[in-house]
């Protein structure tokens, strides 16, 4: 009995210290919090003091954008969204937190409007950081999810302590820099998301052991590793759903992404569907004429040679339709692949699907643009007959919807934006195809190039008409009235 009491009273000792324990640690934090946040924001009113001179009533809006000079759909989005305030917004000046060091403020914008077609009504403040490369795959080999975290709240400490918003937004996908900003930055906080940066389907392939470029065959082979990994998911899931709730608007660019994000943050009220804007217009503009006694049908993808885009699924679908084209009737067909080469990995596999191409003898019908200019992208696309895309769960899609506005007939994956919000019906009339697999992809070749000219023209002037449905305008009109309540 007295040893049942010793043990119960060193249980009781124990309890009461660590309660005590997690007491004073929450002070201690929160005491941290309190001491940093009014050191953040007393430094910040020595810092920019031009943005707010002369007239207090000035928002600042900081868009954190760490590759803001890059020539992608993400930076369409950030450029459109800062037109849209400025436009709107009298008493609003943006500001952008970028990596781009190397660049000035002026090029930036120079650069945007080139590239975009996109003129702002004043140049906003640029905030260069140095510490990008902490946010970069290559810096991280291993634990690649939680290193580019842990990198993005360093990246964000560095742009917190340059410059404090009034409003703070995340327009490339870095979650865990939303409560710093929130809570020790004191500001008002909404996010732009592209794709999750993790989500249930990756969470669904490492637990059924599927290798794919973020899954290692190694780690795929061995229920061990797969445990261990998938353990290491679930608890990286955990604490970016806690950085994203803590979000006051959410907008997402489809409906695969919504619901992924509200699965793992658990904002349902509040997080908003905004496409992204698409430069359909260029590509409408485009004459669209009957592909009738064409001697050479080109399918055409247009995509970055990223590992995930699957262009291996693309060379392997077009063989498959080719074993079933008599070998004199080959040559009326032919696959191009539009990309951009952004490194040497990049080159590296370009070399790979040569390889492949050759292996699976199709490289006479083949061919590789690499890094072709905006004008030579759309003579290519306005001469082809299908579009051809290949990620598996796009998170959305512009490559699909510039196919599509050109007047190709799209032929995509059947997963995630495509499926669910770009290649749907139209007025109740189909605008395109959706495959899976290489069987499937060569069936849907199959079927488009067995349709009649003019039944291909019906399906091309409906994808075109869809397509309007992701202009800049649209996506402006979206996203003002998303963000609006972060203006109030």
């Amino acid at each position: 009995m007295a040893i049942l009491q010793t043990i119960l009273s060193f249980l009781s000792m124990a309890l009461s210290l660590l309660l005590w324990g997690i007491v004073f640690a929450v002070i201690f934090l929160v005491t941290v919090a309190v001491v940093l946040r009014i050191w953040v924001r007393s430094r910040a009113k020595s810092l920019l003091p031009h943005l707010k001179e002369g007239d207090k009533d000035v928002l600042v809006v900081g868009f954190f954008h760490p590759y803001c000079n890059a020539g992608g759909g993400g930076e369409r989005v950030l450029w459109c969204a800062v037109r849209a305030l400025q436009e709107k917004y009298k008493h609003v000046k943006c500001l952008v937190y970028t990596g781009d060091k190397n660049v000035k403020g002026a090029e930036i914008v120079k650069n945007a409007r080139q590239r975009f077609n996109i003129v702002l009504r004043q140049q906003p403040e640029f905030v260069f950081l140095g510490r990008r490369d902490w946010v970069e795959a290559g810096t991280w080999p291993y634990f690649t999810l939680l290193g580019q975290s842990l990198g993005s709240i360093w990246l964000g400490w560095e742009a917190l302590t340059k410059y404090v918003p009034d409003v703070y937004l995340d327009s490339m996908g870095y979650a865990f820099t939303l409560p710093m900003f929130k809570y020790l930055g004191g500001c008002r906080v909404g996010c732009y998301v592209h794709y999750p940066t993790i989500s249930t389907d990756m969470l669904s392939r490492v637990t059924d052991q599927t290798a794919t470029y973020n899954n290692r065959a190694i780690i795929a082979r061995s229920p061990i590793l797969s445990a261990v990994k998938i353990a290491y998911y679930r608890a990286f899931a955990f604490i970016y759903g806690l950085a994203g709730s803590c979000c006051d608007v959410v907008m997402v660019n489809s409906s695969w992404t919504h619901g992924h994000i509200v699965s793992i943050w658990g904002t349902r009220e509040g997080t908003y569907k905004v496409y992204p804007p698409c430069d359909v217009k260029e590509f409408m503009d485009l004459p669209m004429k009957s592909d009738a006694g064409k001697a050479q049908h080109s399918i055409v993808s247009v995509a970055q040679f990223r590992p995930e885009k699957d262009h291996p699924l693309q060379l392997r679908g077009f063989h498959e339709f080719l074993k079933g084209v008599p070998q004199e009737k080959r040559k009326n067909y032919k696959l191009v692949m539009i990309g951009g080469v952004r490194n040497q990995g990049d080159a590296d596999r370009v070399d790979g699907l040569k390889r492949l191409a050759e292996k699976l003898e199709i490289s006479q019908y083949t061919e590789f643009r690499l890094n072709v200019p905006f004008s030579e992208l759309k003579q290519s696309l306005s001469e082809a007959t299908i579009g051809l895309h290949t990620m598996w769960n796009e998170h959305f899609g512009i490559g699909v919807v510039e196919c599509m506005a050109a007047g190709t007939i799209i032929l995509a994956h059947e997963s995630g934006g495509p499926k669910m919000d770009i290649v749907v019906e139209h007025n109740g009339s189909c605008t395109g195809f959706l495959a899976h697999d290489e069987k499937t992809y060569a069936d849907a070749i199959r079927t488009i190039l067995s349709m009649s000219p003019e039944e291909r023209m019906e399906v091309r002037r409906n994808g075109r008409e869809s397509s309007s449905r992701f202009s800049d305008q649209e996506f402006q009109t979206s996203f003002l009235n998303a963000s609006e309540a972060l203006f109030k």
